[in-house]
């Protein structure tokens, strides 16, 4: 379960990437995202420029929503496969009896 949970975590990051990085730039820090290149923009396009951005905001959206989903999924799984365990059960107990000490003896100058 927690493996075909992973790849499709994998594959909804690798979605998500590819859809961030498919979008036009608004800052244009760079000079890239500003003119209107290629993208469908045109008349004869598929989908007009609003309808491209409008899409890919969407799809981001929903990809963004399932990778916290299954973000959480994981660490859901992951928690509940470890045991509940105490600090208390790290201290070391002594069945022993206390050592006495040996008396020491003072210590005499040599000559």
């Amino acid at each position: 379960m927690t493996s075909v949970l992973l790849v499709i975590h994998l594959m909804l990051a690798l979605a998500m990437i590819a859809t961030v990085l498919l979008q036009r730039s608004e800052g244009g820090a760079l000079g890239i995202g500003g003119g209107g290149g290629g993208g469908g923009g045109g008349m004869g396009g598929l989908l007009t420029g609003r309808g491209t951005a409008n899409l890919l905001t969407r799809t981001t959206a929903i990809l963004a929503a399932g990778f916290m989903i299954t973000s959480l999924s994981l660490t859901i799984l992951a928690a509940s496969n470890r045991a509940p365990r105490s600090i208390l059960e790290d201290i070391p107990t002594t069945n022993s009896a206390p050592v006495e000490e040996q008396p020491t003896r003072p210590s005499v100058p040599v000559q």
